[in-house]
């Protein structure tokens, strides 16, 4: 008697005639593989050469770029930031090329910047033509490194760790050009003197 030889492939059997493992067909490996193959490769991070760890996070990545260019911000106050606290701005901001960030403010706005202040200063190559009066509030003083005063220092609130300073400065208020180039010039060597200092402290990279 002939044997017959069954084709496809064979079913391991174990003892008493019982089925012990099951080889998957043909269709099912391919659709697995097909899956594997779809699924993106986790990769792992770059090590930095310089620690031997993973990169630092994008967000880590980004508060220390923000620390680095952290620079001291500077505020002036005066009582109606429409002359000298305008005039110190643009003179401190102009000086520092970028290393300081600047503003002003007033105690108690006026409508507008001063025309003499304005035409003193286009003298200088300054144009204080598009600025105007801003109100000082309690977030921009919280803002600053420094505040200096100008003849409203009762007005500015009080924070520890910021420094203070007064300075004594005419009022440009319906005075002539001649007097105001004069006050443009007293603000001029008090911001050079603050420059100063702010190098002398550190504070400017």
């Amino acid at each position: 008697m002939r044997c017959r030889i069954r084709s496809g492939p064979r079913t391991p059997t174990g003892g008493a005639g019982r089925r012990t493992t099951s080889w998957p067909s043909p269709k099912i490996v391919k659709a697995t593989t097909r899956r594997a193959a779809a699924k993106p490769a986790t990769k792992r991070p770059a090590a930095n050469p310089r620690r031997g760890s993973p990169m630092k996070s994008d967000r880590e990545k980004t508060r220390i770029d923000h620390a680095a260019s952290v620079v001291p911000e500077v505020l002036f106050v005066c009582t109606h930031n429409a002359g000298r606290s305008q005039m110190a701005a643009a003179l401190l901001d102009a000086r520092a090329k970028g290393k300081v960030h600047v503003r002003s403010a007033g105690s108690a706005p006026g409508d507008e910047v001063n025309p003499t202040v304005v035409a003193a200063m286009s003298e200088v190559g300054l144009d204080l033509s598009k600025e105007y009066p801003k109100p000082l509030t309690d977030d921009v003083v919280r803002a600053a490194d420094a505040v200096i005063t100008m003849g409203c220092g009762d007005a500015c609130p009080i924070y520890p760790g910021k420094r203070y300073l007064d300075w004594d400065v005419e009022d440009p208020a319906g005075k002539d050009l001649t007097t105001v180039r004069r006050i443009r010039d007293d603000i001029a060597r008090r911001v050079d003197g603050l420059l100063a200092d702010l190098a002398q402290a550190k504070q400017l990279t």
